[in-house]
């Protein structure tokens, strides 16, 4: 496989045919608990039934497949429909349209061109661009390709395309050899746990991020800044790839008045945090805005497509500005309805929450018992981590041992497991752990 693909990425081979629920099997027949979970992607498991039976029971997947649409071009008769089954039940609060895309880096980068267009729209006074403009953005001169930017922070994932990869600050690899644009980055608050006895630190550690990112939008705006103007601010709930920081509703609330008074466009990347894993559908949910949430969010993973949702305030003033041939997938569109289905059948809410109180409940025990080896126990639902001095063993040897997780930042586990993660599977998780601890 390695002769044809470059696969040094990958953990192990799986077998997805015998795989079920909660388990993926390996190519050699081995049964793994997965908590990983194609990287936070998998919503419902492995060959869920009732994705099964809509497969097999509703034609507009078998037409789909054969006929995949160019979406902008010739949309299908139903779309409406699928839209509405899907992306609508969901739509965050104040938001009013989808853009339908394939995949998080491209979400996160047409989430910047809508920021950038929306700037420069309030700057003409809502004319569109002039002959002048429209001729030198083709060579990439001014004043047609304008000086702008957008605002990013330390340790953030935001995507591998240039403009998403240019907000992306996790790791080396990503980035190395890749020419970037010059926008600005700020830092992320660091807090210090357990949250209940570290309140005053990390109220001061976020109001010093907090002040930076104001500094620096206005420094933005200013004659002496050395990047261009800041269009856009652009957060992840969690910073998941960086190492599952998190930020109190606190920072985000602030970060939407910073942005509001400044007329930034306030993004939030959902493309890992988005789809219940957090205990709310959207994780911004918990930030306490309501209607005044972000202006755009970006989805995809467990959405099984992508795109972002904005604001009534944030269309695009022209065709062809935010397009490509595919525009996302039909199919796809299809099956995250079918989901929706799901998690609202079986009160899948519920059970994140519930599993995910259990899960932190045992594994706050487990770091008592193995100082080092297990810190800093942080989560909501089952978006739940924690610090390791033995990242790289602790994963081999729970691999090893019929379980899969996740890696992010320089030391940390992460679990991504599905919504239909039960205490039974947690209690395989936290076993396996207990073991591989007492021998680490």
């Amino acid at each position: 496989m390695n002769k044809i693909q470059d696969m040094r990425t990958a953990h192990f081979v799986a077998n997805f045919e015998k795989s079920k629920g909660n388990f993926v099997v390996d190519a050699d027949d081995n049964v793994i608990l997965d908590t990983f979970t194609q990287i936070s992607a998998l919503p419902l498991g492995y060959n869920h039934p009732y994705l099964i039976e809509k497969f097999q029971t509703d034609s507009r997947y078998a037409t789909s497949f054969l006929n995949r649409p160019s979406l902008g071009i010739n949309p299908p008769h139903n779309y409406i429909d699928i839209l509405n089954e899907s992306f609508v039940r969901v739509m965050p609060k104040g938001m009013t349209d989808v853009v339908t895309l394939s995949s998080g880096a491209e979400a996160n980068e047409n989430a910047y061109k809508t920021a950038f267009c929306r700037y420069r729209q309030l700057q003409r006074g809502g004319k569109s661009p002039s002959q002048q403009e429209m001729d030198s953005s083709v060579l990439n001169n001014a004043p047609g390709t304008p000086n702008l930017s957008i605002l990013s922070f330390k340790a953030s994932f935001h995507g591998r395309t240039l403009g998403s990869l240019t907000a992306t600050h996790s790791k080396a690899i990503h980035k190395v050899d890749f020419p970037s644009f010059n926008w600005p980055v700020c830092d992320f608050p660091q807090l210090k746990y357990p949250l209940s006895e570290h309140e005053v630190e990390n109220k001061k550690e976020m109001d010093r991020c907090l002040e930076e990112v104001e500094k620096t939008i206005k420094l933005s705006h200013s004659t002496n800044s050395p990047w261009g103007d800041v269009a856009g601010l652009v957060v992840e709930p969690i910073q998941s790839e960086g190492g599952d920081r998190h930020a109190l509703p606190y920072f985000f609330r602030e970060l939407r008045r910073i942005t509001k008074e400044n007329n930034v466009a306030f993004i939030c990347d959902e493309v890992q945090t988005g789809v219940c894993a957090t205990g709310t559908f959207w994780a911004h949910e918990q930030w306490g805005l309501g209607e005044n949430g972000p202006d755009i969010v970006c989805f995809s993973k467990k959405c099984q497509t992508a795109g972002i949702f904005h604001r009534p305030e944030f269309k695009i003033d022209m065709p062809y500005r935010i397009f490509n041939t595919w525009l996302g997938d039909y199919t796809r569109a299809i099956q995250f309805g079918h989901v929706i289905d799901v998690i609202e059948k079986d009160n899948l809410l519920s059970l994140v929450n519930e599993t995910g109180a259990y899960m932190m409940k045992h594994l706050q025990e487990l770091s008592q018992r193995y100082p080092g080896k297990i810190d800093n126990v942080r989560g909501v639902g089952t978006f739940i981590a924690f610090d390791s001095n033995k990242q790289g063993e602790l994963l081999k040897q729970m691999l090893h041992r019929g379980v899969e997780a996740g890696a992010c930042g320089s030391n940390t586990i992460r679990l991504r497991p599905m919504l239909v993660f039960h205490q039974y599977h947690a209690n395989i998780f936290l076993q396996t752990l207990n073991e591989v601890l007492k021998n680490l």
